[in-house]
């Protein structure tokens, strides 16, 4: 049981560090710049006459890499949640076989 512990322990710190890497990223990165369809597109709507926003942003991330890393990140999440669930209904389904 000491080492189910140990592993338990073990999954969370690796959580902890994977959790902390983008958060370090962000606090220590500069201004950066990328051009991607986004920045093309909000270009095209404020070049727009007559064109008035509804909201401004409550925070607007350092640099367009910022914005990459945040989708990155997004996507890993879902990807995860989603294999985690693959997983648990394949582990439930064996173990409901193997009885």
């Amino acid at each position: 049981m000491k080492t189910s512990k140990k592993l338990t322990k073990q999954n969370y710190l690796l959580l902890l560090f994977v959790l902390i890497i983008p958060i370090v990223a962000l606090w220590l990165g500069g201004d950066s710049e990328f051009g991607g369809a986004d920045t093309k597109a909000v270009e095209a709507i404020d070049s727009a006459d007559g064109y008035t926003p509804w909201f401004e942003s409550v925070w607007a991330p350092p640099g367009g890499e910022t914005e990459s890393l945040l989708f990155a990140l997004q996507a890993a999440i879902g990807t995860g949640v989603l294999a985690y669930f693959i997983g648990y209904i394949k582990g439930k389904k064996a173990a409901v076989d193997a009885k």
